[in-house]
């Protein structure tokens, strides 16, 4: 299945002719504080100044649409896609070819998570690059793929990551551009991932040596265990392989995970985050909507969605797990902060990760298909989940969040050991962000859109690209050095859908998988289609 020019107008892609309406004002510095800005909300009139501040020669048109500014050039839709422009100019000047860039030593950073695979960040960011109309980048990062895209290296990678950003980042760029060499990329990849199944149970390794086929898992992890989030996050991507490829054993080896889970006893209904794939029984009884659980429930509702809403055994996990995690994580603080918890054999620890800040979004957008009719209860405890995270945000000094926040001992949504006040260019609270203003339209979404967008140019921004932050709460700047690429397949791409129209990639025909890159629904038409391609 590609999509050939209706069908990508049918779907949302295409973005010229981007309407603005109500009003058309010129404004420039010394007008700045003329009537004119009384067509303008709060919002707008921050953003206009905003721009003023950075170029005061300035003079521009810009349109007003549901009191947002609209206008191609000067939104800030079009602000993300100059910070996109910036993070891939300099990865391609300093880091071409390598997996993420060091923005500050301007040279090339890799991770152990991909092995001797290179190209992460090219691979991350194809569907970014066309979904931002940035034709020539998406041209010449093809063309990378084509001729330097290597699977058939000695190296041990992350089933997970490679999944996620690879095997998911080439199949949204075929999805989304139609071009053969992605398919047959994904499909090669995938095959190359199969070898991880060979356990007793069927439940994958972390680690796999793919060119050997040996696979382990991670040291650290509760007795040989393998990570609830990482064997729960293939679905997706392996039912695309599926469908792609006319190959049913992906399909085949994601729902055998389904049916060891479903024979297990859940404690409390809970899902703790390791299990073990030889004996098939759990490990420590941890529980975590972050880091080590997080995208498993993700991916239990994202299937349903994905399959036209007729995955009733993936629906009905997700909404039995929300229930469990519902009566036994989440709480509220004194100060009426909603937060999820992490469960450790019966007890709470009053920790939020940065990483549970996708819960938001994630409720919002299953709040539809809610039992009982609980779909507006859904959309409350996403828009609660959102200002939660917001406020972890605004309690620090550069307006970034930390990597976990707590809620004991006298504080609320700050970071209190050391080692939990990093920033790392992560993603989630502005994906809640955008799911929670595509589901309300509340503007306050966008306007916390816009705020992490300053707070990203004033901190993150350097010479040589984006960086990290090691401590939020410290007013001066120690960058990390690491220019991450997920920066550019999700934090730049979830703020540009923040601020475009719905109509760019609806939720009615795209999913999105856990890393940003949007796998179409699989419409039963669409199903019949590929098959008669066959």
């Amino acid at each position: 299945m590609h999509l050939d020019r209706p069908q990508k107008e049918q779907l949302g892609l295409g973005l010229a002719g981007r309407r603005g309406r109500e009003h058309e004002v010129s404004l420039s510095k010394p007008a700045a504080s003329s009537s004119d800005m009384n067509v303008l909300c709060t919002y707008c009139r921050a953003a206009v100044l905003g721009f003023l501040r950075q170029f005061p020669k300035a003079v521009f048109t810009f349109s007003i649409c549901c009191g947002f500014l609209l206008n191609q050039r000067y939104n800030p839709a079009f602000v993300s896609l100059q910070m996109m422009k910036h993070a891939w100019d300099n990865y391609k000047r300093y880091a071409w070819g390598l997996n993420e860039l060091k923005p500050i030593s301007k040279q090339g950073h890799s991770s152990n998570l991909f092995g001797n695979i290179q190209g992460a960040t090219i691979v991350d960011a194809l569907d970014t690059l066309y979904i931002m109309e940035m034709k020539e980048e998406f041209k010449e990062a093809k063309e990378w793929v084509e001729k330097n895209l290597d699977f058939n290296v000695n190296a041990e990678i992350s089933v997970f990551e490679v999944n996620i950003r690879f095997v998911g980042g080439l199949l949204s760029a075929y999805y989304l551009s139609g071009e053969e060499v992605f398919r047959k990329k994904a499909v090669e990849l995938g095959e190359k991932l199969l070898p991880a199944f060979n356990t007793p149970t069927g439940i994958p390794w972390a680690l796999l040596n793919i060119k050997s086929g040996i696979g382990r898992n991670w040291p650290w992890a509760s007795g040989g265990s393998s990570i609830l989030a990482e064997f729960g996050t293939l679905h997706l991507e392996f039912v695309h392989l599926s469908h792609l490829s006319g190959n049913p054993v992906f399909a085949e080896k994601v729902m055998n995970i389904r049916k060891v889970l479903n024979r297990l006893d859940k404690p409390e209904g809970l899902y703790p985050n390791y299990l073990n794939p030889s004996s098939g029984q759990w490990g420590q009884h941890h529980v975590s909507i972050g880091g080590l659980g997080d995208s498993f429930y993700e991916y239990l509702l994202k299937a349903w969605l994905m399959t036209d809403k007729t995955d009733e055994e993936g629906k009905k996990m997700y909404y039995d797990a929300v229930q469990a995690i519902e009566t036994h994580l989440i709480r509220k603080s004194s100060g009426g902060l909603t937060y999820i918890a992490e469960w450790k054999g019966g007890l709470l620890e009053h920790k939020m990760g940065h990483l549970t800040c996708f819960a938001g979004g994630m409720f919002a957008l299953g709040a539809d298909g809610a039992p009982n009719d609980r779909t507006g209860h859904h959309i409350e405890l996403g828009a609660e989940i959102a200002r939660t995270c917001h406020e972890s945000y605004d309690r620090t000094s550069m307006k970034l969040g930390p990597e976990a926040f707590r809620f004991d001992g006298g504080v609320e949504a700050i970071a209190t050991r050391q080692n939990e006040k990093y920033y790392i260019l992560r993603p989630e609270v502005i994906e809640t962000y955008m799911y929670m203003w595509r589901l309300t339209h509340d503007p306050k979404y966008r306007q916390w859109g816009w705020e992490a967008v300053e707070a990203l140019e004033k901190h993150c921004r350097v010479d040589g690209g984006y960086s990290g932050i090691r401590d939020v709460y410290n007013n001066h700047e120690s960058h990390d050095d690491v220019q991450q690429s997920f920066f550019l397949s999700e934090t730049l791409k979830y703020l540009y859908l923040l601020f475009s129209e719905d109509d760019l990639l609806p939720f009615e025909h795209w999913v999105f998988n856990t890393e940003a890159h949007p796998l179409p629904v699989l419409h039963k038409d669409n199903g019949n289609k590929e098959d008669d391609q066959k």
